[in-house]
C-alpha cells in the first residue's frame, strides 16, 4: 500500500481538473476537500476490484471468507468480508434467480455468462472528505481497472446504497463500471459502519479495524461528539449502547449525498490524471488530461445511492456528470400541489395530487400501521415472522389512538391497510408489509428521525437506543468478535451485527423493542411499542421543539427534480414497499417534466413484479412471484452508455410487464427466464407507455 498526502500550498481549487488561471500549464491539483491517500493495487488473481479474489463462486458461497484471528482480523480480511457482504445484500444469488445468467461477476460488458470468475485487476484509492472540522469524514473511493482505456475515459459515480460502508455499490456501478473498463467513483456519503461502543470507547478506522477512541484520533471513520462528563452520566444510565454514524452523526448527511457524490467524481478525475497525465515542467505535477469535454460520466447506484446521484446530478454546476442511471431512488421532493399522478384509467384510476410525501413521514405512517395490517390475511403474508398476538394488540393501540377503527381485528387491520391506500402505498404491496416491518422499517424510520433532527446517542429520541441483547432481550454487550469484524459484516443499520433497537421505556426495564411492553392501566402490553411508533410519527405531525427541528432536516433534503437537460433513466419496482413508487419515482418524473419541459430527457420505467430489496427474493415466497429489479438496473446504464457513447436514443417512459416464475411440482421457485424480464423496449406498446401532460403524469395500470 501507498500513500499520498495533499500537496502542499495547492491553493484556490476545489476540482482536481479546473484550469489554473492564467498558467502555461493545466496543473492536476490534489482536491482540497481530500485528506491523505492509501492506494492499493489488486492483481485480479489473489485479490481483486470486484470481489477480492472471492471470485464469481466464492462470492455465491453461503460460507463467508474466514478470518484468521476473529478478535483482531487485518485490514484486507475486512475489505473482503465488506465485499463479500455488500454484494450478497444488493442481489439475488441464486443461480435460478438469476446469478451467473443475468448477472454476476462472470458475466462479460456485453452481459453474455462465461466461464471465468470475474477478477478484476486494478488499483483502489481511498481517501477522507472533510469540512475541515474531522467529525464529517466521508470516506471516497476510486477504482481503477487495468482495463481503463484513456482514449475512450470512462467514470462511473457509484454512491453507496442505504446506510452501507463504501462497498454498498459494489454489486450495481461498481460491476456494470468495472466490466466496460471505467474507473468508479464510490462514496459512503456519511453512513457506513462508523459505530461507536460507548462503554469501552472503541471506534472504527477507515480500514475497518476496530481501536480505543485515543488511538483513532481524527483516524476514526465517527466518534460521538460528548465530553467526559457526559459519556460518564450516559454510559452509567445507559450501559452497553452503540452509537451509529449515520444515526448520531448531528450531520443530516442525506443534505450533502449531492455534494459527496460529485466530489467522487472529482476525485476520480484527479487519480486518473494522475495517472495517465504528463509531467508537468516542473517534472513533479501531473498535467490534466481527462475533462468532462473528453469522459464520459455516468452518476448511477440504486435507492440511496439513486437518490444521491439524481442529487448531484442537480447540483452540478461544472457539467462533471454526462448522465444519469438509477434503480429504486430514495429521492424527496419540495411540495407542490400543482402536480397530479393518476394509475389507470376510467372509474378504476386511482389519483393522487402532489409531489409525494418526505421519507419520515411515510416510514412513520408504515412503522405505525404495517404490523396491524400484516393481520389482512396472514396466510397470504410474504415470509410473515411477525407474532400475531403482538401485531392484534397493535391494532388495539391504534384503535385508542383513533387512527384506524372497527370492531375485530380483521377490521382494524383493514382499516390500517385502507390508510396506507390512501396515502400512496399500491396494492401490489399488499402481502409485503409484514416482511419489510420484520425487517427494514422501524430501523429506518428510526435513522432518520435522528438524523434529521440531528439528535445525538445521549438523546435516546423517542426513547430508543442501540445495544446488545441478552436472549430475554435485555441490553447487553456485543461479542469482542462481532465488534472486531462489523465492518465486513454490518450495514450501517441497525440491527446490524449483533447490536439491536432497544426499548428503554419498556414496562420493567429495557427490552429489545420488539418484545417489549407497553405500560397500559390493565397491566404491561406487547404490541410492538406503539407509544415509541407514535412519538416517532409525532416528529413529522407534530409542532414542539424536537419535531420542529426534525421537521427543519427534513426540510434540507428536498429536491427541485431540475436534471438542467441531463439524460437520465429511472428504474423502479412496482412493488416497492420500502421506497414507494407514488411518494418518489412517479411525481420525480411530474416535476421533472414541470421544471424542464421539452428540455427533459428524463425517462421513467416502472416495473411489475418487483419490490425493493432484491436479496429477499431468497426467502421464501419471494421468488415464486417478484424478479430482480437488478437486471433492469444493468439494462438502464447499458442504455444510458450507449446513449453517450454511441448517440443512440433513450427509451420512452413505459411500464415494463414481468412475469413470475411460479414454482414446480415440489414448491421449489422454478428458474428465471428471459421471457419472466422482457427488456426494456426504446418505443413501447401505446398501453405502456408513461404519458405526462399540463401537470398530470399518467401511468398505465
Amino acid at each position: 500500500m501507498t500513500l499520498r498526502a495533499p500537496i502542499a500550498g495547492a491553493v484556490g481549487l476545489l476540482c482536481a481538473i479546473s484550469l489554473q488561471a492564467n498558467a502555461a500549464e493545466n496543473y492536476n491539483l490534489h482536491p482540497l476537500f481530500a485528506g491523505v491517500v492509501n492506494s492499493q493495487y489488486y492483481d485480479g488473481k489473489s485479490d481483486d476490484l470486484l470481489t477480492a479474489g472471492l471470485g464469481k463462486s466464492g462470492l455465491a458461497s453461503k460460507t463467508p471468507p474466514a478470518l484468521a484471528n476473529p478478535a483482531a482480523p487485518t485490514a484486507p480480511e475486512l475489505r473482503r468480508l465488506a465485499i463479500y457482504s455488500n454484494y450478497r445484500a444488493i442481489v439475488d444469488m441464486s443461480e435460478s434467480g438469476g446469478y451467473g445468467l443475468l448477472y454476476g461477476p462472470n458475466l462479460d460488458s456485453n452481459g453474455t455468462p462465461t466461464a471465468g470468475e470475474g477478477k478484476i485487476a486494478g488499483r483502489e484509492f481511498i481517501t477522507y472528505s472533510d469540512d475541515g472540522s474531522l467529525t464529517e469524514q466521508v470516506t471516497l473511493m476510486v477504482q481503477v481497472p487495468d482495463a481503463f482505456d484513456p482514449a475512450h475515459p470512462c467514470i462511473i459515480a457509484g454512491t453507496s446504497s442505504g446506510s452501507r460502508g463504501v462497498y454498498g455499490a459494489i454489486a450495481t456501478a461498481g460491476e456494470w463500471g468495472l466490466k466496460h473498463g471505467c474507473a468508479v467513483a464510490y462514496s459512503d456519503k456519511g453512513t457506513g459502519n462508523g459505530i461507536e461502543d460507548m462503554q469501552n470507547q472503541t471506534v472504527v478506522l477507515q480500514n475497518g479495524q476496530r481501536v480505543a477512541v485515543s488511538q483513532a484520533g481524527s483516524g476514526s471513520s465517527f466518534t460521538a461528539q460528548l465530553s467526559a462528563k457526559e459519556l460518564a452520566e450516559f454510559n452509567a444510565a445507559y450501559p452497553n449502547r452503540y452509537a451509529v454514524k449515520h444515526t448520531h452523526s448531528q450531520h443530516n448527511p442525506e443534505q450533502d449525498w449531492g455534494k459527496w457524490t460529485l466530489q467522487a467524481i472529482q476525485f476520480a478525475y484527479f487519480e486518473l490524471n494522475q495517472l495517465h497525465g504528463a509531467l508537468a515542467k516542473d517534472g513533479v505535477t501531473h498535467l490534466v488530461r481527462f475533462t468532462p469535454k473528453n469522459t464520459i460520466t455516468i452518476a448511477s447506484s440504486v435507492s440511496n445511492g439513486g437518490g444521491a446521484a439524481l442529487a448531484a446530478a442537480e447540483q452540478d454546476t461544472e457539467g462533471l456528470i454526462s448522465g444519469v442511471a438509477v434503480g429504486e431512488p430514495q429521492i424527496q421532493l419540495r411540495p407542490n400541489a400543482e402536480l397530479t399522478v393518476i394509475r389507470g384509467s376510467g372509474a378504476g384510476a386511482v389519483k393522487l395530487a402532489g409531489s409525494g410525501k418526505s421519507l419520515l413521514d411515510y416510514a412513520t405512517l408504515a412503522n405505525l400501521m404495517q404490523p396491524c395490517v400484516a393481520l389482512v390475511d396472514p396466510a397470504k403474508n410474504t415470509f410473515n415472522t411477525l407474532n400475531l398476538a403482538t401485531a392484534a394488540n397493535r391494532c388495539a393501540s391504534l384503535k385508542e389512538a383513533g387512527l384506524i377503527a372497527g370492531d375485530t381485528t380483521a377490521e382494524l387491520a383493514r382499516s390500517a391497510l385502507t390508510v396506507l391506500h390512501n396515502a400512496g402505498w399500491q396494492p401490489e404491496s399488499d402481502q409485503l408489509h409484514a416482511t419489510h416491518y420484520a425487517f427494514a422499517t422501524l430501523a429506518v424510520t428510526l435513522t432518520y428521525a435522528n438524523a434529521y433532527g440531528r439528535f445525538g446517542v445521549a438523546d435516546n429520541l423517542c426513547n430508543y437506543s442501540y445495544a446488545g441483547a441478552t436472549p430475554k432481550g435485555e441490553p447487553a454487550p456485543v461479542s469482542a468478535n462481532a465488534l472486531a469484524s462489523l465492518f465486513g459484516t454490518g450495514n450501517g443499520i441497525p440491527p446490524t451485527a449483533g447490536i439491536v433497537i432497544m426499548n428503554n421505556a419498556s414496562a420493567g426495564g429495557a427490552l429489545t423493542d420488539a418484545v417489549s411492553l407497553t405500560g397500559k392501566k390493565d397491566g404491561p402490553v406487547a404490541d410492538y411499542n406503539f407509544p415509541g411508533a407514535l412519538c416517532l410519527r409525532t416528529l413529522v405531525t407534530g409542532k414542539d421543539k424536537p419535531a420542529l427541528q426534525t421537521q427543519q432536516g427534513i426540510n434540507q433534503v428536498l429536491h427541485t427534480a431540475n436534471l438542467h437537460g441531463k439524460p437520465a433513466i429511472i428504474v423502479h419496482g412496482r412493488s416497492d414497499t420500502l421506497v414507494p413508487v407514488a411518494f418518489t419515482s412517479r411525481p420525480y418524473f411530474g416535476m421533472n417534466q414541470m421544471a424542464e419541459g421539452k428540455a427533459s430527457r428524463l425517462s421513467y420505467i416502472e416495473v411489475t413484479n418487483a419490490q425493493h430489496f432484491d436479496a429477499f427474493l431468497g426467502f421464501p415466497g419471494f421468488s415464486a412471484s417478484l424478479i430482480p429489479l437488478h437486471r433492469y438496473f444493468m439494462e438502464a446504464m447499458d442504455l444510458m452508455y450507449d446513449h453517450l457513447r454511441n448517440q443512440q436514443p433513450l427509451p420512452a417512459s413505459q411500464v415494463v410487464r414481468t412475469t413470475g416464475r411460479g414454482v414446480d411440482d415440489k414448491g421449489a421457485p422454478n428458474p428465471i427466464t428471459a421471457q419472466n424480464v422482457p427488456p426494456i423496449k426504446r418505443k413501447p406498446a401505446p398501453g405502456d407507455q408513461i404519458h405526462y401532460a399540463r401537470h398530470v403524469v399518467s401511468i398505465p395500470d
